[in-house]
Order: C-alpha cells, then structure tokens, then sequence
C-alpha cells in the first residue's frame, strides 16, 4: 500500500505540467484529468493542495479534478470588496457561476470542512445543478457540535465579539493565536501541521475573520430537506479523544445534525485528526471512490 501511495505522489507531481490553472473570478481553479467532473474545495485558510493526492488517486477511477481554493486563503488574494462583503454567500455565487460557464453537468462536490459547508450551501441553492456531495469533517451548524441548543441568534453576539477582536489584534498576537489553533487536532502529522499553520498565516485577515463569523451563525439544518444529492459525509473523531470523546458519541453527533438530509450516509475515520485527507489518505479515497462509483 505505502508502495502504491508513493507511486501515486510521483505521478502527481509528474501530471502537474498537464494541469490547467486560472483565476476565475477570484476562485484559482485547477483542472486535472479527464472524466467525471468532481469540485474539491479545501476548508479555511487551506490551499487547494489540501487534495493534490486524493485527485491523483481518484482519478485512476475516471475522475477529472477541479481543484477550487477560495479568495483570501492561503496566499490568494482576497476579494477587493471582502472587507465590506458576506463571504460564503459569494463563493456560493462564484462557484455556481463556474459551473455554469465551464459547463460541467451535475459534477459531484468533495469538500472539507469550510469547504463542507459551501458544497452543501450549494446543493441547497441549485440542487438540480449539483450531483453527489461528499462531506469531509463538517456540519451544519458547528457551534451545536458542544451545544445542542445553540442557535444562530444566541451565537451572533459571541461570533462579533470574536469577529471584532481578532480585527483588532496586533500582527503579532493575531498569527500566535491562529497559529496555536492550527496545532490542535489538524493533523497527526507535524509537517502536515506546520504547513497549515503557514497558510493561516498567508490568508488575509478580512477573509479568515468573516468567513469564521458565518461558520459560528448559519444553520443549514433547516434547510437539508432541500438537498437532493446523494450525500456520504465522512467525521473524524480521534483528535476530540483526550476531552473523553469516542467515535459512538461523535459519530450521534453527526447523525443528529444531519437527521433531516434524507438518505445520507456516515462514515468515521478509524484514526484519523480534522484533516482526513492526510491522516489517512488511502480510508478517505476509497469512501469517495465507492461512493461516487454507486449508481
């Protein structure tokens, strides 16, 4: 196995040349491949390097990679407005909007975390334009991960006080607390770990700071029922295991969030920390391999 991963790693790097990438409004879009098409959009602040092995593997199966990484993150510039802008309801707009001019026909959406989030704000909002979703550790609604009880309103006060002071802090103390963030249950890997702190670093505050203040207020829970794609989400669980976690009571919690999405299937990684792709890598390929090879 490590073998085969090893080879797959060498014809990544070695099919890079034949990729096309292109700035399409704000979005940098990589398109590897020929076949299915498949979006992959990274969490916040990830680079689109976040699925350079999973494209590589899963396009063994026919796949035709669209590598999205988002305005602000990771060393794309931010949106010119994203001071002043939502920013997920734009990205929403933007993707769909590539979609529309790459006509690509249903193409099935793998997102991870953030990235999660937007694939199903997209199914919602044109479920007859997205095929299968693949959801790689996210919810609908995170806050009601450690409280049940949360709500949009009751998290809006938090959320721009959080907002509002991470605006505010010095360079300094803004990039030793993401930092900080980054090292806790990310990856079980130090360099995998030391490479999302440095894309932390290299997005724009504007875009980390809005898109945080979005992900602690939506709730797409109520609007699940609206979600015709086919759906396998895939939680991870280990990192949480120190706070007396287990992957029974992780895995309730991802079944009550997405109680009203019919038809959706779960899955949780044996070991893996928040970033699956890199904990275990040949689990997460081949949960999307099957999935999207059902009929």
């Amino acid at each position: 196995m490590k073998q085969r991963w090893i080879f797959l790693m060498l014809s990544a790097v070695a099919g890079f040349a034949h990729a096309s990438v292109k700035l399409e409004d704000g979005l940098q879009v990589e398109v590897r491949g020929e076949g299915r098409p498949v979006l992959f959009i990274p969490g916040l602040n990830s680079a689109a390097s976040t699925w350079d092995a999973s494209c590589e593997a899963l396009r063994k199966d026919g796949v035709q990679c669209h590598l999205l990484q988002l305005p602000g993150f990771a060393g794309l510039a931010a949106l010119p407005d994203q001071a002043t802008q939502p920013f997920l309801p734009v990205m929403r707009s933007r993707v769909l909007a590539y979609i529309e001019r790459a006509k690509l026909d249903r193409p099935a959406v793998v997102g991870h975390s953030l990235g999660g989030a937007l694939a199903l704000m997209l199914a919602i909002e044109a479920p007859d334009k997205i095929g299968d979703l693949v959801i790689v550790d996210s919810l609908p609604f995170f806050p009601a991960a450690t409280n049940p009880v949360a709500t949009s309103d009751m998290m809006l006060p938090m959320a721009e006080g959080m907002r509002t002071r991470m605006q505010a802090q010095t360079d300094e103390a803004y990039f030793q607390q993401a930092k900080a963030a980054a090292s806790m249950g990310m990856s079980r890997d130090p360099a995998r770990v030391a490479a999302i702190q440095q894309w932390g670093q290299d997005s724009a505050r504007s875009a980390t700071t809005q898109a945080m203040f979005e992900l602690f207020t939506m709730d797409l829970r109520p609007q699940l029922d609206q979600v015709k794609a086919r759906t396998r989400v895939l939680g991870a669980w280990a990192a949480y295991q120190p706070m007396g976690s287990t992957l029974e009571s992780t895995r309730g919690i991802f079944e009550a969030q997405y109680a009203t999405l019919q038809g959706v299937e779960i899955a949780m990684a044996p070991n893996a920390y928040h970033f699956i792709m890199f904990d275990d890598p040949e689990w997460l390929v081949e949960q999307v391999s099957a999935f999207l090879s059902t009929p």
